[in-house]
């Protein structure tokens, strides 16, 4: 099977395959944290049966295979970039806290509920003293799941290819006297862009890009179910678009109008944008109004 292949299979199951990578990392966590308690008690001669330190474990594996979409989402929102570092840590430290108590209560509810199951009685001990140690050990594991996320999303980023703009020939002719006149708008984007991938190069037709999202340091052209990255501001690409095929719909979204199919409002005044390929884009009530009157 072809690398283009592989990449088209990934990319069709891929929440699927992201999904079963969590859960098998956290059950081989379980598995061998299991393993290594049971001997760690008969080693010190505790009273504890062999199936507590399973439910110990598993319960614990269960509610991080919970809290990680949550946690995945928080790095969307507040992505831990060099020069926003200052503003999101804080705010990823206060989720990190939050998410280690719900981490602790949702633990805590499945080991008392395994332990009734076997008549017997789950004591979680001195409350105060193990939320603060259970916080410690949290705050790690929640550092620890953006860094795989952000490892895996860099790999995934290389793999489909980053794209740049196609440097054109130097101009032979006499250079410019210069000139006291204000610099030009940026030059439109040539037709195809190109794109680097794990040594290979192709090009991308600016025709085909669907939406185009903000990422840090990046933007990511979205075309059918591939993202490539091209180092840019959002703000520096639309200028270089034609304002009559994008329209901003969100603070780190442009949209191919035409594919635009339907708004679906949401609770909070924002919407959702459903596309012709049945993939929702969000869109803030900053663009709503002004995108229903492009579309009329």
């Amino acid at each position: 099977m072809t690398e283009d292949k592989w990449l088209r299979l990934y990319l069709t199951h891929r929440r699927w395959m992201e999904r079963g990578a969590w859960a098998l990392l956290l059950l081989g966590s379980a598995i061998a944290n299991t393993i290594t308690t049971n001997l760690d008690i008969r080693r010190a001669g505790l009273a504890f049966k062999a199936w507590e330190p399973a439910v110990w474990e598993f319960s614990s594996a269960i509610l991080w295979l919970i809290l990680i979409p949550w946690i995945l989402r928080a790095a969307d929102t507040r992505p831990l970039r060099w020069g926003q570092l200052r503003r999101h840590l804080p705010w990823h430290l206060l989720f990190a806290l939050i998410t280690s108590l719900a981490h602790v209560l949702g633990m805590v509810a499945l080991r008392k509920l395994a332990y009734a199951t076997q008549d017997a009685h789950y004591d979680f001990g001195d409350w105060p003293l193990e939320l603060v140690y259970e916080a410690l050990k949290d705050v790690r594991s929640y550092a620890f799941i953006l860094l795989i996320a952000s490892a895996y999303r860099l790999f995934v980023w290389r793999w489909q290819g980053e794209a740049s703009v196609p440097v054109p020939a130097p101009d032979s002719g006499p250079a410019p006297a210069p000139s006291s006149e204000p610099a030009a708008a940026p030059a439109a984007l040539p037709e195809r862009l190109l794109v680097k991938k794990l040594g290979n190069e192709f090009l991308l037709p600016v025709d085909e890009i669907e939406w185009v999202q903000a990422c840090g340091n990046y933007v990511n052209l979205h075309r059918q179910s591939h993202d490539y990255p091209l180092r840019s501001s959002l703000g520096a690409f639309e200028q270089r678009l034609d304002p009559a095929v994008f329209v901003r719909v969100h603070r780190s979204y442009l949209v191919r109008l035409w594919l635009i199919e339907a708004i679906e409002p949401t609770e909070s005044g924002d919407a959702h944008l459903r596309l012709r390929d049945g993939s929702r884009v969000p869109c803030s009530r900053t663009y709503l109004e002004r995108l229903r009157q492009r579309l009329v």
